[in-house]
């Protein structure tokens, strides 16, 4: 398929090749969820299968990313079974000039955020779309809630001056169930002034697992672009 028939799944691959490039041999790597980060985890892959690669495992952030990998020959293994995460590869649904993200769309923000702050460092691949000038302007914050406190979490949350709606399943009736067999509310601010302190509050909410809130945890943004037909990637 040309880059024209259609540039944004070639930059997609693009994005997540360079973010396979940057993967050494003998490392640990979390592997994110996503399309972007699909494509980081094929051409992994492809660099083990090429003898490019040598001795790395994989530490899964979901269900899908492990699927994948076992798909492209990518060794596994557990948080049980390691110390240190060398690189992550994960991909985001916003991210903001300070490199803070809101993550979540594929509802495995809490594995994600579990893998992606533990690893030494942190590589978010997206395309130009995702950038925002301040997070929650186009995405709605996904909070992971356990299934009984659905009613008073969404309650705590219109206090806080959010929108909170429960995600229901596509091609599923009912709501999405995480992989760890929790609910997800998307919640809409009109603002996020303050986004560490915002997944604070969240958080703090019982019954409230985990938020799709990123602050002060990604040190390289891969950004995928098309310019004049032509896949682009640049750094931020």
């Amino acid at each position: 398929m040309t880059a024209a028939a259609d540039p944004v799944k070639t930059m997609k691959q693009e994005v997540g090749k360079a973010a396979a490039a940057l993967v050494k041999s003998g490392t640990i790597v979390g592997l994110g969820t996503g399309s972007t980060t699909a494509y980081a985890i094929q051409y992994i892959g492809d660099r083990l299968k090429s003898g490019d690669l040598k001795d790395i495992v994989g530490i899964p952030t979901s269900f899908q990313a492990e699927v994948l990998s076992k798909q492209y020959g990518i060794p596994l293994t557990t948080l049980d079974a390691i110390d240190h995460i060398d690189l992550a590869i994960d991909g985001a649904d916003e991210v903001d000039p300070q490199k803070n993200l809101i993550k979540g769309g594929g509802a495995a923000h809490t594995r994600e955020k579990v893998v992606d702050y533990l690893a030494q460092q942190f590589i978010v691949v997206v395309d130009s779309g995702k950038l925002v000038d301040r997070l929650g302007s186009v995405f709605a914050v996904p909070v992971e809630v356990i299934p009984m406190a659905i009613s008073p979490v969404m309650r705590a949350i219109e206090k806080l001056g959010g929108k909170p709606e429960l995600r229901m399943g596509v091609k599923k009736a009912g709501p999405v169930i995480t992989d760890q067999g929790n609910m997800v509310v998307d919640v809409r601010f009109d603002a996020i002034d303050n986004p560490a302190e915002l997944e604070k509050t969240l958080n703090n909410i019982p019954g409230v697992l985990e938020n799709g809130i990123f602050v002060n945890c990604t040190d390289l943004v891969l950004i995928g672009e098309v310019q004049d037909g032509q896949p682009v990637v640049r750094q931020m």
